[in-house]
């Protein structure tokens, strides 16, 4: 969070740093008066007025509520237009084609699906410099969250659905993400590795990965959705293009939800109509 390298990650710590400097506008001052008042109404200081029966002052009732407001009123626009400007489902500003990436949180690794380069990955998330980067997101069973905290916001991913996400690196490195929900048994192991390479590198990268690998074909995940701790990154060179929105349908058996009787799928539960 505190050393960001994407847009997304900036305008967030620059939130952060604005609600700490606003907030130490009361914080200092109260701290500095603590001690002033211990200071200035010591016994021994015959200048400071004793008043035992003192109640009510209308400036001080003024000074104390009114700051405290106004303090207020300026951390909630921060937070009003910082969320706002940092909608998550709100593309980044670029003049070239985000990377189109799919993610799905299985237990306990992650699935990421290029479909527009026809490949898969686990464990391991490339993207190029410079380029938004476009999340759609979903979970094979529980729910769980998405994170890398160097390039943004986390996002929650849950079965059925789909929720979305753009980010974006601007330099080239290896970064942190994990699951930030607990999610079961292996959820502290759940970690991928994001790799920010060169347009090159990255066009490269594809290139290999479509040339090397299995296919990840509803069986194939079938046997990757089995619950799993600390698998290794791995790559697919071709997909089922329909096997992301499968997932999100339900129409998948998976060990987490809609499967019974030695793995034979069941009915999805009926949705209610709004």
């Amino acid at each position: 969070m505190l050393d960001p390298r994407g847009p997304v990650g900036v305008s967030e710590r620059l939130i952060l740093f604005d609600s700490f400097a606003i907030m130490l506008v009361i914080v200092i001052p109260v701290i500095l008066a603590t001690f002033a008042f211990a200071w200035w109404f010591r016994a021994s200081n015959k200048r400071a007025t004793y008043r035992p029966n003192w109640a009510f002052s209308g400036t001080l009732e003024l000074i104390v509520w009114a700051i405290p407001a106004i303090v207020v009123t300026f951390l909630g626009g921060i937070a009003w237009f910082g969320s706002h400007e940092l909608d998550p489902y709100k593309p980044l500003p670029s003049a070239s084609k985000a990377v189109e990436v799919e993610v799905v949180s299985l237990d306990w690794k992650w699935l990421f699906i290029y479909p527009d380069e026809g490949i898969a990955t686990v464990n391991q998330l490339v993207v190029p410099v410079g380029l938004p980067v476009h999340f759609r997101l979903t979970s094979s069973g529980v729910m769980n969250s998405f994170f890398v905290p160097q390039l943004g916001s986390q996002i929650y991913t849950m079965a059925g659905m789909t929720s979305q996400l753009n980010l974006q690196a601007d330099h080239a490195g290896t970064y942190h993400g994990l699951s930030a929900q607990f999610s079961g048994h292996g959820f502290a192991d759940m970690h991928f590795e994001v790799s920010a390479v060169a347009p090159d590198t990255y066009a490269n990268w594809v290139a290999n990965t479509k040339r090397a690998g299995p296919n990840l074909d509803n069986a194939a995940y079938a046997a990757l959705a089995e619950p799993s701790e600390n698998v290794a990154p791995t790559t697919y060179k071709a997909i089922d293009p329909a096997l992301f929105d499968s997932i999100v349908d339900e129409r998948l058996p998976t060990p987490s939800i809609g499967t019974a009787n030695g793995g034979q799928m069941m009915p999805a539960p009926a949705r209610k109509q709004p």
